[in-house]
């Protein structure tokens, strides 16, 4: 009897390991053969021009709307004059004042237009941090090879190499087939609604339908995947929602001498709302983008990566909890919650009566506000009387995006471009889980695409909204080149009429 068990367990274990052997294997490459691109000469002087653009201080305001607007313009005219081929046939109008539209008509007026996005403002410097800089952070400076600056990667750098781009086609006698647009708000690092927002309504009221949408997101990542030898360009296909929520919490004032012993006070009722809600987050899983871009990634791994994730139905758990235990890989698994601002009492010795907590939320594509409010409501009601909470929703919230499909014409373009110009980085579809301009573009196109021609190691990823920004001129080249193979590629792709 106990042979026959052993032989049984023996037989089930060899039956894992054939079917993990053979799952492992039959997972072929997914990425496209393409031949790298012959790269094109750029001007030397695409650096210096950026950098004239990095020295405007841009800073955008969600309360001012007119903060720095004289700045604003200096880059308007700016472009205006470094860019005449442009200035002569490209349509520029003013969206808001301050955010700007350019038309590039094509010769076919029913073939639907394709939009390239990028955004004018950038994030203030924190104060106090200006002397952790290497040059001050509007300089522009250019040294070691990089152009220095708020502003050099995000976003000026897509704003000016798509500029750079369309000049050169217009220099060498390019006509697109169907209309480009480029659209560049002036407040997308506040949220977009006075341009992109606006933008896109305009487009909407001229009845257009756009049939490839690109902005800035997602980057060429070198050795920042765990399991990959080569870079990694990942496309977003999708972008989280966004909700904040103002909970608020009552209870009677009191003496902090005779303080209540059932944690009833208002501080004690939110510590235990707040650690509830980060306790018990929304549920995760390897599904939807993340499941596509682990299944695109898996055959260029080696190791136990390729084959956990080759076997989700047996390594799926192990997996997802080493997803999770990162901040960056378990936001692609999630609606993720976010305890950001706390506030209560005005005195030491005393009880206050009302606390005040906002939690942010980015929502993952499935979710809902409704969804994710009512989570909210019930995790928060398990640990403070019903009668004593209170939720706002805070303006701005706004579902997640639609995701692109990536096995459209639109996507492979895409996917094509890149392996051209980046020839030895893999391609997969990614989740943007931080907000872009490009969100307000959904209910005019289906094809809306977070990329950002950029290469990026883990010491790049720092700068990023931080000290020390700056973008290498042989990576601002490339990119470059990106948009200019982009749109002579995209405009004449045999995309659908209206």
């Amino acid at each position: 009897m106990i042979r026959k068990i052993l032989y049984s367990v023996l037989g089930l274990v060899l039956l894992i390991a054939f079917a993990v052997g053979v799952n492992t294997l039959r997972k072929g490459s997914r990425q496209i053969a393409v031949a790298p691109l012959a790269a094109i000469e750029v001007d030397e002087a695409a650096a210096t021009r950026l950098s004239e653009a990095v020295r405007l201080n841009t800073t955008s305001s969600r309360e001012d709307a007119n903060l720095n607007a004289e700045q604003f313009r200096a880059l308007h005219k700016l472009l205006e004059t470094r860019f005449p081929k442009i200035r002569a046939s490209l349509k520029r109008e003013t969206v808001d004042e301050l955010s700007l539209l350019y038309t590039w008509e094509g010769a076919d007026p029913n073939a639907r237009p394709i939009l390239l996005m990028a955004h004018q403002d950038v994030v203030p410097v924190a104060p106090g941090t200006e002397g952790d800089w290497q040059v001050p952070p509007f300089s522009g400076e250019i040294k070691d090879g990089f152009v220095w600056g708020r502003g050099a990667w995000d976003d000026k750098g897509n704003l000016m190499a798509q500029m750079e781009a369309v000049e050169m086609l217009l220099a060498g006698g390019y006509k697109p087939p169907r209309t480009i647009y480029l659209a560049f708000g002036a407040d997308e690092e506040v949220g977009g609604a006075r341009g992109a927002a606006k933008i896109a309504g305009v487009l909407k009221e001229r009845k257009v339908q756009l049939d490839f949408v690109i902005d800035e997101g997602l980057l060429v990542l070198d050795g920042v995947l765990p399991g990959l030898k080569q870079p990694v360009a990942l496309v977003g296909v999708a972008e989280k929602g966004y909700m904040s929520v103002l909970l608020t919490i009552s209870s009677t004032p009191g003496h902090s001498s005779m303080p209540p012993r059932n944690g009833s006070s208002a501080i004690a009722m939110m510590s235990a709302a707040l650690t509830r809600l980060e306790d018990e987050q929304l549920p995760g899983g390897i599904r939807g983008v993340a499941g596509e871009m682990f299944d695109t990634l898996t055959p260029e791994m080696g190791g136990f990566s390729r084959v956990a994730l080759s076997n989700l139905w047996l390594f799926g758990p192990v997996v997802k909890k080493q997803l999770e235990g990162a901040g960056s890989t378990n936001a692609m698994l999630r609606t993720t919650t976010a305890l950001t601002m706390v506030n209560a009492g005005n005195k030491e010795n005393v009880l206050p009566g009302r606390a005040e907590a906002t939690v942010n939320f980015r929502i993952l594509p499935g979710d809902t506000r409704e969804q994710v409010l009512e989570h909210m409501r019930s995790k928060v009601r398990t640990a403070v009387p019903v009668d004593q909470v209170q939720l706002f929703v805070l303006p701005g919230a706004v579902d997640a995006s639609k995701v692109a499909p990536t096995d459209s014409v639109q996507y492979q373009v895409l996917n094509k471009t890149i392996r051209e110009v980046f020839p030895d980085a893999l391609v997969a579809p990614g989740l943007m889980v931080a907000g872009t301009d490009s969100i307000h573009y959904g209910a005019i196109s289906d094809h809306i695409f977070k990329f950002s021609p950029i290469r990026a190691n883990a010491e790049d990823l720092k700068r990023f909204h931080g000290t020390n920004e700056r973008l290498s001129i042989a990576g601002y080249a490339d990119a470059i080149r990106f948009y200019h193979r982009l749109i002579s590629e995209m405009a004449a792709a045999p995309l659908p009429a209206n």
